[in-house]
């Protein structure tokens, strides 16, 4: 029988499948390109997603995001506060998910790290450990469990949409 953990880890490893598929052999130009004037980018998409699981995961586990840790954010140099995920963030600003150091080897490099993390975590948990409450801002309060489906869940979502948005990419040629 596979357990609550190995459960969550297939999701996460499900997203990392995604995000190579959608982001693998893509040029800086298609990458950044959009189907719409104010239509998020896959670079962004990506971009976001992995970051929203690195600041999520690093909460929970009382570690420091790999974006700092493993040095991506200078990598990356984006134009942001190296705290940001890119929650709310304007169409100016996922336009500027740009530059030398946004590559599809560069996101999907991010993502790979984050997930090793994420993996290595939840291999780590005692079995009691997703019943933990981990946000009490909420009513009622937000267990592990919940913040984990929760992260997959918006991973999952924009995984999609990048692969959505190749798609459309590949078709107008």
């Amino acid at each position: 029988m596979i357990d609550s953990t190995e459960l969550l880890d297939d999701a996460f490893t499900r997203i990392r499948d995604t995000v190579r598929r959608a982001t693998g052999g893509l040029t800086p130009e298609q990458l950044t390109a959009r189907i719409d004037p104010e239509a998020n980018t896959i670079a962004w998409l990506v971009w976001h997603l992995t970051r929203v699981q690195d600041d999520h995961i690093a909460e929970v586990a009382g570690t420091e995001q790999v974006w700092t840790s493993g040095g991506w954010s200078e990598r990356f140099g984006l134009p942001f506060e190296t705290d940001a995920t890119g929650y709310a963030q304007s169409p100016a600003e996922v336009a500027q998910v740009a530059g030398p150091g946004v590559t599809s080897e560069s996101l999907v490099g991010y993502h790979e790290a984050v997930y090793a993390a994420t993996s290595a975590y939840l291999r780590s948990l005692p079995g009691d450990e997703l019943s933990r409450v981990v946000d009490e801002s909420w009513d009622p309060p937000v267990t592990l469990a919940v913040r984990l489906v929760s992260v997959i869940s918006d991973d999952l979502q924009h995984a999609g949409q990048a692969s959505f948005v190749r798609g459309v990419l590949e078709r107008r040629g």
